[in-house]
């Protein structure tokens, strides 16, 4: 008896404890939300293998949606992943397919090995992306003809996601999940949080959790309560959440 108590004692508790579940996005690119700040970074995509410049940079904001859309151009391509590093193959998968080099500006790259691999894919006829917070004008580029191929690539800018597509996110994340949320709590999210995709991922996520914690349904003060906390995080910490 006394094992049996202990059973359901520790399958009680279980239960309360949200489980640590990876939920499943539809992600792909007919479950893509367009507004006007991601119109032309959607066309890119779509224009595969049709594009004027073989290299292309896709350059925005953190939370932008870059990363989205190369992950949906790479499924699309079968592109493969790179970075050019010294000592990488990085040119050597460039001459046989399509590569995809995410956060060019934030991790760095050999500029003698990215330059090989611009020129890969310029004599093999394949195909580069590249994602950026910044203009390649503006990373610190010293190699002269790495310099001169970096002007020839094709820009273009993801801005920064406006009211009306973050709150369409909010409700895709949310239904996702099998939630179905009110429009003036989604409206209360939206003017409380950071201007950024990645954010909207966040506190679904959180919200969701906290909530499977505490057996509750979503209300606006537990919804304050994930926002509040959000805010505090990063105001301790004094980073840029990319």
């Amino acid at each position: 008896m006394t094992d049996q108590i202990k059973t359901d004692n520790a399958r009680s508790k279980a239960e309360q404890l949200p489980l640590a579940f990876s939920h499943q996005s539809a992600s792909g690119r007919d479950d893509l939300l367009v507004s006007a700040s991601l119109a032309a970074a959607v066309s890119l995509i779509d224009e595969w293998p049709n594009w004027r410049s073989p290299v292309v940079v896709l350059a925005g904001p953190p939370g932008s949606g870059k990363s989205h859309l190369a992950n949906i151009w790479k499924n699309i391509s079968d592109a493969r992943d790179i970075h050019p590093e010294a000592g990488s193959d990085a040119a050597r998968v460039a001459e046989t397919g399509p590569v995809l080099f995410e956060d060019a500006d934030r991790r760095g790259f050999n500029e003698t090995e990215l330059f090989h691999v611009i020129n890969s894919v310029r004599q093999h006829g394949t195909t580069l992306l590249m994602t950026s917070r910044q203009w390649p004008a503006a990373w610190p580029v010293t190699l002269p003809d790495l310099r001169s191929r970096l002007k020839a690539v094709t820009v273009v800018e993801t801005g920064e996601p406006d009211e009306g597509l973050l709150a369409q996110v909010l409700v895709k994340l949310f239904a996702d999940r099998q939630l179905y949320m009110d429009d003036k709590l989604i409206g209360y999210i939206v003017n409380r949080m950071e201007r950024s995709l990645d954010t909207a991922q966040t506190i679904v996520d959180r919200i969701d959790r906290l909530a499977l914690a505490r057996g509750t349904r979503i209300t606006r003060p537990l919804v304050a309560e994930v926002l509040n906390a959000m805010d505090n995080a990063t105001a301790g910490s004094g980073l840029d959440v990319d």
